[in-house]
């Protein structure tokens, strides 16, 4: 099949989706204007700051997407594109994009707390300590596993092979000093936005020829570790608006950039979508696998954890809610269109999903007669912008692991001024955030890969719960949730069966001492994979009982 039909489907499905069932969603939540949002209620100038429509866009699908978007569709392949492209769009539409609006709407009228707090006042206090632990462990496994792709995007192996790498590091040092001055000029100077980022695109532009000019060679992969170990401490406590907002803006245009090359190479170069179902192992079958492996470009609970955790506490207005978080995932889902389309141009994975994203946009345009040298320079540009998703992904999931640790010591309505002791130690941001930051470090060091392949099972896990927090939400203050039934119900069958299985797989290789396998990895996949599955089973059953109790309620009044 052609994948500029795919393509353009895709588009105009994505877009009327927006205007159609976005706008539908806003109306019968009640979505109000008028209504201050808590960056203007609770304005700290660090962590609570009114954000411009555009800017927060930006930074909420620069830190939701991270490599996920692409990683996904790309790894899904195996079941064929057709199975991948309908998971996308019917996913993202109806259960991604409401998943993320909700979440992110759920926030801003909780105070811009995260969705633990949400489960505190809707479901229980048990059910919110329970979430924020889960919440904040798979954060710790982000931060460390995010930590470790970013180093690999910025040491360089062998400069006499290729020096892409080393633009990266480049490239990304100078976007951190040129957002820290994009961030002074807007939020302190008041320049014009308008003409503030038409400046920084070009001054973008020109960090990138740096980097291509001038990689970093020659330094060590601890020395990476040691400096993104920093940089996202100090992102984690500085004011929202002199680093993070602006840092995560100006990438923003980048994978804008990326994806506008992307559709580009499809519209000139219309390659087929050649690729066939080639899964190989019996235990790969379709459900759950599918649904667990594409996660962000359909649905992640990674989004409500950024929507609840930094976005809410940024927007400007009830109303920019649509467009930063059903207008993000929207976007994303197009980001994943583009992957699918890369993989099967090549007709299967070719190395990471990376270099198979990049190796696949360089061929469209080889294939309408760009040059090697262009096709060079295509590829260092979307190694860039990966780069650029993952370092953003990191230091979001950073400040939000550090919100999640400090909610967990502060129950609703206590003053955190009046806390004493431990907790008092513990809320305080740079303890929270150096507990955060050093451990999710330590276990990029010591093995996070061991249990990161449990990831996508939690985070679809994360997806279930937070839809189940804001549907349980809406129906006690009487507005319509029936839209969340089918995502909800479905996302915690998927995920409880793909933990299921894992858990079976992993106890019998590790009592059996299967040839081949670490005992280690399977203990502890075993272990979380049991523990998840239990987590999930004990908050449905809280959130199935006060959704049972809404209804019971309304029978009375009736």
């Amino acid at each position: 099949m052609s994948s500029l039909v795919v393509l353009l489907i895709s588009a105009v499905v994505l877009l009327g989706a927006y205007f159609t069932y976005g706008k539908y969603l806003a109306k019968v939540w009640g979505i109000d204007a008028d209504k201050k949002t808590p960056a203007h209620t609770m304005n700290d100038g660090v962590d609570y700051c009114p954000c411009k429509a555009p800017v927060l866009l930006g930074h909420h699908f620069a830190s939701i997407a991270g490599a996920g978007p692409i990683n996904g569709p790309i790894q899904a392949s195996v079941f064929g594109w057709l199975p991948v492209m309908l998971w996308v769009l019917i996913g993202g539409v109806f259960f991604g994009a409401v998943h993320d609006f909700g979440s992110l709407y759920a926030s801003i009228r909780h105070g811009g707390k995260s969705i633990g707090e949400v489960i505190d006042v809707n479901i229980g206090r048990t059910g919110k300590r329970l979430f924020l632990v889960f919440a904040w462990l798979t954060l710790l496994l982000v931060i460390a596993a995010f930590a470790s792709i970013v180093q690999g995007t910025f040491v360089v192996a062998d400069p006499a092979a290729s020096t892409a790498n080393g633009s990266v590091a480049t490239a990304s040092l100078l976007f951190i000093v040129l957002a820290i001055a994009f961030g002074f000029f807007v939020y302190r100077k008041n320049t014009s936005l308008l003409w503030s980022s038409i400046i920084g695109v070009i001054l973008l532009a020109a960090c990138v020829w740096v980097g291509l000019e001038f990689p970093i060679v020659g330094v060590s992969p601890n020395f990476w570790l040691g400096f993104i170990a920093v940089y996202i401490w100090v992102a984690c406590v500085a004011p929202v608006w002199i680093l993070l907002q602006p840092r995560d803006y100006l990438n923003s245009f980048l994978l804008y950039a990326m994806m506008l090359l992307a559709a580009v190479g499809v519209i000139f170069a219309n390659p087929t979508m050649n690729i066939a179902p080639v899964v190989a192992e019996k235990t790969a079958t379709l459900f759950p696998v599918l649904f667990i492996t594409v996660a962000c470009g359909a649905i992640s609970g990674f989004h409500s954890l950024v929507s609840s955790g930094t976005s809410s506490k940024q927007i400007d207005k009830e109303t920019d809610a649509k467009v930063i978080g059903y207008g993000g995932m929207l976007i994303e889902c197009l980001l994943a269109i583009l992957a699918l389309i890369a993989v099967a141009s090549l007709g299967g994975q070719q190395g990471t999903p990376p270099v198979t994203f990049a190796t696949g946009i360089a061929g469209f345009f080889a294939a309408i007669g760009a040059s090697t040298a262009t096709q060079n320079v295509i590829f260092t540009l979307i190694t860039l912008a990966v780069s650029a998703f993952a370092l953003t992904s990191l230091d979001t999931a950073a400040r939000m692991g550090r919100f999640m640790l400090q909610e967990f010591f502060v129950n609703e309505g206590e003053d955190v001024k009046a806390l004493t002791g431990i907790r008092k130690f513990v809320v305080n941001p740079y303890v929270s955030t150096t507990i955060t930051v050093g451990l999710g470090i330590l276990l990029a060091i010591g093995g996070w890969s061991k249990i990161w392949p449990l990831f996508g099972a939690a985070n679809q896990l994360l997806a279930g719960l937070s839809l189940l927090a804001v549907c349980v939400w809406l129906g006690r203050i009487g507005k319509k949730n029936f839209m969340f039934y089918i995502p909800m119900a479905f996302m915690l069958i998927a995920t409880l069966t793909s933990l299921i299985i894992t858990f079976k797989n992993q106890i019998t290789a590790f009592l059996t001492h299967a040839e081949g396998v670490d005992m280690m990895t399977a203990g502890l996949q075993s272990f979380f994979a049991g523990v998840l599955a239990i987590l999930a089973i004990i908050l449905a059953i809280q959130g199935i009982k006060a959704l049972t109790s809404i209804g019971k309620k309304k029978d009375v009044a009736a």
